[in-house]
């Protein structure tokens, strides 16, 4: 796809989000990142400010969208409501040496109008950032928390309607479930699994004044970017909120939520891209209502606990269902990737999950090896040193991953086979790229050495001789394409792999 040329010569519109099948992702806290840009240019930033650099670097990495998390207008309630609690503050403190509690500027997950931060630039300024994003031609994610709203969100005074109600009296019994806002009470936020959240409260996705509501606030937002990531997109799925929410919301509707809400954004924004978090295996269901992309927590999860027997029947569902999953070892709601796994086992799961087929997202701060989780009520980072070697690990692997093939090839799984007596192959799990170039890429995901035979789909090879090229090792092999179809013999250490660009010798 070739981009339009700008007057000025540069590429115009978000060409490589709109081209990318398969996208890379990158994520950015923005109000300790534009913190951090400030102490940094000795100047205060906002996003109408931000040095035309940055979104240079992100583009010249190889990235095709720029995910801002937590843009709006935040609560001062929601802020007052964590300065109150103890463990939040013992939180804060534990990451900031030097917290004070103006670093707390409220949760991006609380919102109070889904109206761009005046902190940060406002509604002007977040068109100038997407202005600069677009002539890198890189796309913009934002945030939607369907969910819950902040208690001093205005819909709570002029119109309850949209809200899970309350009584007086289980006000009175339960004051941790339920606030009252204006002579209304209104039911708190949550999950079916945990108690309300004490800051935000329930919006009813049974109610069809909430739905409309939300296709016109999706409708002003798809206005702003081109897409969204959806916060808990499962919790208003129907069968999971009438299992939270009982008689309490009546019957559920004909229609469910999404498939109510997805089409009617894409009516007047058809290129509108749709982001799931998701979890509870409900992946497939949310790809089913509309999703582009699916949350997979589960190859996280496996990933992080080493549990190396289950990735590879992970990686063999459908395939189809596998080009809509996001892949990651780190994003704001995890732990940071330097804290979870060591040196050599983070770098076997980076090439693990951004080599995978699907959206691949990267947490800002990943690259340099940072270990603290901010929480994201505040707004400051704090002061870490940069690991360099891993810094320039990750940069050989963006290298490679610009190939083309990786956003709009073919991705399928291998076949790694052993022989009697050798039971290490299970460790090893392959698959390969299909395009205008061949990658083959083997991960040994164990804790000793492996090896076996890997089956590349590439019957067309036989009788040719071919050169495999490692760019993030510098490794070089000659091989024939009967030994690429028949089993490439294969022998890596713990934590190790091949990333292998095939040519013809």
């Amino acid at each position: 796809m070739t981009a339009p040329e700008a007057s000025d010569g540069v590429r115009s519109g978000s060409w490589r989000w709109a081209s990318a099948e398969l996208p890379y992702l990158y994520e950015i806290n923005t109000w300790p990142w534009l913190n951090r840009l400030s102490v940094d240019s000795g100047r205060p930033v906002d996003l109408s400010t931000v040095p035309d650099e940055r979104w240079a670097a992100l583009a010249d990495a190889g990235f095709d969208a720029v995910w801002l998390m937590g843009v709006w207008t935040r609560s001062p309630a929601g802020s007052a409501i964590a300065l109150g609690n103890r463990d939040l503050v013992e939180s804060f403190q534990a990451v900031l040496p030097d917290y004070r509690p103006q670093d707390v500027v409220g949760s991006p997950y609380c919102v109070r109008a889904y109206e761009v931060d005046p902190q940060l630039g406002g509604r002007e300024g977040l068109a100038q950032a997407r202005a600069a994003l677009s002539r890198h031609g890189l796309g913009l994610i934002l945030d939607f928390v369907p969910n819950h709203v902040a208690p001093d969100h205005p819909w709570t005074r002029t119109s309850p309607e949209l809200f899970v109600r309350g009584t007086s009296q289980e006000l009175e019994d339960d004051p941790g479930s339920f606030v009252a806002i204006d002579g209304s009470v209104l039911a708190r936020g949550r999950d079916p699994f945990f108690p309300a959240w004490p800051d935000v409260v329930q919006l009813d996705a049974f109610a069809p004044a909430l739905r409309r509501t939300v296709v016109a606030t999706l409708r002003d937002i798809a206005d702003q970017c081109d897409g969204v990531r959806c916060d808990m997109a499962m919790l208003m799925m129907n069968d999971v909120f009438s299992r939270t929410w009982g008689s309490r919301v009546g019957a559920p509707p004909a229609e469910d939520y999404w498939p109510t809400v997805i089409p009617a954004v894409r009516d007047v924004h058809p290129g509108f891209r749709f982001i799931a978090e998701a979890y509870w295996d409900l992946e497939w269901a949310l790809q089913q209502q509309g999703f582009d992309f699916c949350y997979d927590k589960r190859l996280y999860d496996r990933l992080a606990a080493n549990e190396v027997g289950q990735i590879r029947p992970h990686l063999s569902a459908d395939r189809h269902y596998q080009h809509r999953l996001v892949r990651f070892i780190e994003n704001h709601d995890e732990p940071r990737a330097a804290a979870v796994f060591d040196d050599r086992r983070q770098r076997a799961a980076a090439v693990t999950t951004l080599t995978q087929t699907g959206a691949r997202l990267v947490h800002d701060g990943q690259f340099d090896g940072r270990k603290v989780r901010l929480p994201v009520f505040l707004g400051r980072y704090p002061d870490e040193p940069t690991d360099g070697e891993l810094s320039a690990f990750y940069q050989t692997l963006l290298a490679a991953l610009k190939d083309p093939v990786f956003r709009t090839g073919t991705w399928e799984l291998c076949d790694c086979t052993g022989w009697p007596g050798n039971d290490t192959t299970a460790d090893l799990v392959a698959w390969s790229w299909d395009g205008d170039s061949r990658w083959l890429v083997v991960v040994n995901l164990g804790d000793t050495d492996a090896s076996g035979h890997v089956h590349a789909p590439w019957s067309d090879l036989r009788g040719g001789t071919f050169t495999l090229t490692d760019p993030t090792t510098d490794a070089v092999f000659e091989r024939s394409g009967d030994d690429l179809a028949d089993g490439l013999y294969v022998l890596l250490a713990p934590w190790s792999w091949h990333l292998l660009r095939v040519d013809t010798a």
